[in-house]
């Protein structure tokens, strides 16, 4: 496996693990043994970047799985948690939280649930603009001091929330959601992680599964399943958006891999400090992605790339009962 360069020294595998996939939640059920079977050979096949957040599973259950599953393996991975937003399992709603003074309180939970005395890489999971980004960032600088965390992160900031918060402490990487559906960062964010010298880290590289080609209409996702929840996954706009796929399958065919693989490649191509983190609860899924960072896409095979996804999926990102993951301080 590749490595690649988060900020200005934390080394990860091209290819992380997003491992919010591994337990029963958001994406319907899961077999546990299977996800733990596919996160050790992750991490013999060189996976070093496992990612997963406090509001993961219900009751913490992807913090707490990780916890289980890694044992004595814990040190060979990049472990990234985050913290600052409650999911209410109830109505199916998220609230962006994460006062200054409950930072530390959240940080020590996930310690204990990974059962490690440190987190390598700590998000805010969204700036809650109630509070000033430098309290927040002020009390993970502590943090860092104390050597609970090593590495700080913001996930979907606002470029002036990100400015003040790196003014604060160096932020070593922001996760966003990139992927030949999601062009956004390109727009603003990537030139100013650029400037600041900020890793990128992205989550829904495949669409959230809509670029594997598995999902072609709303019936195809499981009860409980977030995603149909999503206007982009919804009616008219998944129909429009599985053709693209189609589309961007017999391009895949044409070249010898599969949508999935050539959708991980191209992200691969946005630069060294652009990091997928795929969701992968089998191991099937996990070998198949991981070919991706052996594929080389020439000038040729982008342009025909665009031509085929020129503009992105159709529909919005988040539906009303997902409001505040896409408010004002969204950077995409």
């Amino acid at each position: 496996m590749q490595t690649r360069v988060l900020g200005t020294e934390l080394t990860v595998s091209a290819v992380g693990l997003g491992a919010m996939a591994l337990s029963e939640q958001n994406y319907g059920p899961v077999d546990e043994a299977e996800a733990v079977r596919t996160l050790h050979e992750a991490i013999d096949g060189g996976v070093t970047l496992v990612d997963t957040a406090e509001t993961y599973g219900h009751d913490h259950a992807n913090e707490l799985l990780l916890g289980r599953a890694l044992g004595h393996r814990r040190d060979h991975v990049v472990l990234s948690t985050k913290f600052g937003l409650e999911f209410d399992a109830r109505t199916k709603s998220i609230r962006v939280a994460g006062a200054p003074d409950t930072v530390k309180a959240s940080c020590e939970a996930s310690l204990r649930r990974l059962r490690t005395d440190h987190i390598d890489l700590y998000y805010q999971h969204r700036v809650n603009p109630a509070y000033p980004v430098e309290d927040v960032f002020g009390v993970l600088s502590e943090l860092v001091a104390e050597g609970k965390v090593r590495y700080l992160g913001m996930s979907e900031p606002g470029i002036d929330s990100l400015r003040r918060a790196h003014a604060v402490h160096p932020i070593t990487a922001v996760q966003n959601e990139y992927s030949l559906f999601t062009r956004d960062p390109e727009t603003e964010l990537l030139p100013v992680l650029r400037e600041l010298g900020i890793g990128l880290v992205c989550f829904g590289p495949l669409g959230r599964g809509v670029l594997t080609g598995r999902f072609r209409t709303e019936e195809d996702f499981p009860a409980g399943d977030f995603r149909r929840l999503l206007p982009r996954f919804q009616g008219e706009n998944l129909r429009r958006n599985v053709a693209l796929v189609d589309r961007l399958g017999e391009l895949a065919s044409g070249l010898g891999c599969t949508s999935v693989q050539l959708a991980l490649a191209w992200l691969l191509t946005r630069g060294p400090d652009v990091v997928p983190i795929p969701g992968m609860e089998t191991r099937e899924r996990l070998r198949h992605n991981l070919h991706a960072a052996d594929l080389e896409l020439g000038a040729a095979t982008l342009a025909a790339i665009e031509e085929v996804i020129p503009t992105g999926a159709l529909g919005s990102r988040y539906g009303a009962r997902f409001d505040e993951l896409s408010n004002a301080e969204s950077a995409g």
